[in-house]
């Protein structure tokens, strides 16, 4: 079979099922939770935006907050302009956080501080928009919708306690090319809907050029592994176009970010236990 083939078979969903179940899912679990609503931050991009029509499908726009928190030093203007036209779309004013002089005076007051350290600095940029939801949630009474697809959960592609801090993960049932299919079925402008995906913690971020991998290959294999059980050999058989040093490369990726998948380790309670 043919990479398409198996993308096809992907994408073979029943989408107004999938629109149903996600937004019942959403609003039990603010109900449980006994919240007001729901905070989200939109970057422009195609799982925000999603996650974000979604939650207004479900629960109304008067229970949405949106905040858009650009930093200007790695984060495109069409970005932002996109976020505010996406938020007002769907009827919900945001709120602009610019988050630079906040990364300001976190890197001021950090004696290790490296201007080489760009990881490091991305992933304080995360945390920094997750401080932010949740100063809004406490205010508010308000869940944290996180943003984030099957595919990014499954092979870690996300900052811990960063953008994987959320409440709940409405589209963590669903691949990056399933989200941008339903994207589009639900309205989100194309531009967005298949706009390169980027974190946009390090200038010119690119997620497919760091993963080195498009994300119709990556869903391809994680399919075919985790939801087919095929073995890396079996799926170079079954996808010719496919290299063994990609599927490696998917796998070991799954394998790493495990710990951001699990509660922190503890130490075995028959320390304590008699």
């Amino acid at each position: 079979m043919s990479l398409k083939d198996i993308l096809n078979e992907v994408l073979n969903v029943d989408w107004n099922k999938v629109e149903q179940g996600i937004t019942e899912f959403i609003r039990s679990k603010i109900t449980e939770a006994k919240a007001n609503g729901a905070v989200i931050g939109l970057s422009g991009g195609v799982d925000s935006a999603l996650t974000y029509a979604l939650t207004v499908k479900a629960i109304g726009p008067e229970k949405v907050h949106t905040l858009i928190m650009p930093d200007q030093r790695v984060t495109p203007v069409e970005d932002v302009k996109d976020a505010r036209e996406l938020s007002e779309m769907f009827g919900v004013k945001p709120h602009l956080i610019e988050i630079s002089p906040i990364v300001d005076v976190y890197l001021s007051s950090i004696p290790v501080y490296n201007e080489s350290d760009t990881m490091a600095i991305g992933n304080l940029r995360a945390r920094i928009r997750m401080s932010l939801l949740y100063y809004y949630a406490n205010k508010y009474n308000k869940l944290v919708v996180g943003t984030g697809d099957r595919s990014e959960i499954l092979i870690g592609y996300f900052t811990k306690y960063g953008d994987g801090a959320v409440d709940i993960l409405p589209i963590g049932i669903l691949y990056k090319t399933q989200v941008r299919a339903l994207a589009e079925k639900l309205g989100v402008p194309t531009k967005i809907a298949r706009k390169p995906s980027s974190p946009r913690l390090i200038p010119g971020h690119s997620a497919e050029g760091e993963l080195g991998l498009t994300y119709e290959k990556i869903d391809v294999i994680l399919h075919l592994y985790f939801d087919k059980g095929m073995l890396p050999e079996k799926i170079l058989e079954m996808v010719p176009e496919l290299r063994l040093e990609e599927v490696k490369a998917v796998l070991e990726r799954h394998k790493m970010s495990s710990h951001k998948r699990t509660m922190p380790p503890t130490p075995p309670l028959t320390l304590v236990i008699q």
